[in-house]
């Protein structure tokens, strides 16, 4: 399998996805997911206290399984007290049941910006070795043009996929690379939109029709599924570090995981790189609601 893949853990703990039919997993289907997940090789959870149980149920797993640990992404929520970092970082690492965070998270860039004093806190308690890397989840270019300069911010997550593409965002990561951030990405199947019939009657799909009905077009050419595309469009990006992949079931995880090796074509590629969606406000999920 491609080792790029993190498992992202928000359908742990709630509801989530334009394309979600199943809803909230069970506790036990979590388990026997990230177990497969960790036997299949992949190594490192995004996960949130914003995600309901997500945390608990990570624990629980690692409680279960000392000898499975994974790496941990986690996320402040939006508010946060700051005199209060330190306590919140040791009942993660409890709560998680792990020595270190790999990385801690500001899950949005107003909440860094808001709490920009809370780096100071961030910095000792990364010398100290609770934490390896903070970072900021952002959405716009204009934020993450932001953090060129910001030292102490050494990973930056942001979305990127077929549509929210190398048009779109390839010159600002190949700046965050060159001022040596760890680039991870989400959204690689636009929270599941891609696979919508393009006659769905969702308001989001017909605004995006034209350049939904591209990528069918694209993916036929290529002999691949929608899913191949999308991961391996992704991941065969030189300077993304890693790709975040949310799932509601084993079937799925083995089907992307299957999926993230397929190789893209040159042809295809720059096909995609060509798309320009005018309205960006598309392709941010969290503005659905409001189209």
């Amino acid at each position: 399998m491609n080792n790029k893949l993190i498992l992202g853990t928000v359908q742990f703990g709630l509801k989530y996805g334009i394309n979600n039919s199943i809803g909230k997993l069970k506790k036990d289907e979590v388990l026997s997911l990230m177990k497969f997940a960790y036997n299949s090789g992949i190594r490192i959870l995004d996960t949130a206290e914003a995600y309901g149980n997500a945390h608990q149920l990570i624990g629980d797993f690692h409680n279960k399984n000392d000898n499975l640990k994974f790496k941990i992404i986690t996320k402040f929520p939006h508010k946060i007290k700051l005199s209060l970092i330190g306590t919140k970082i040791i009942e993660y690492l409890d709560l998680l049941h792990v020595k270190t965070l790999d990385i801690i998270m500001f899950h949005s860039f107003e909440s860094f910006q808001s709490n920009y004093k809370a780096l100071n806190s961030l910095n000792e308690l990364k010398s100290n070795g609770l934490i390896n890397n903070v970072g900021v989840s952002v959405y716009t270019n204009a934020q993450l043009e932001s953090l060129l300069n910001e030292d102490l911010i050494t990973v930056v997550q942001l979305p990127f996929n077929l549509l929210d593409n190398s048009n779109v965002r390839g010159d600002l990561i190949n700046r965050l690379k060159e001022k040596g951030k760890i680039i991870h990405t989400r959204s690689a199947f636009l929270q599941g939109l891609f696979f919508k019939s393009t006659n769905d009657k969702n308001p989001i799909v017909q605004e995006l029709k034209t350049e939904l009905e591209l990528l069918n077009q694209i993916s036929i050419g290529s002999n691949c599924s929608m899913e191949e595309l999308a991961l391996s469009y992704c991941i065969n990006q030189k300077n993304i570090d890693n790709v975040i992949i949310g799932v509601d079931s084993i079937s799925q995880l083995n089907a992307n995981i299957k999926a993230s090796g397929f190789q893209i074509k040159e042809n295809a590629l720059k096909t995609i790189n060509g798309i320009v969606v005018k309205d960006l406000e598309l392709l941010n999920p969290s503005l659905w609601n409001r189209k």
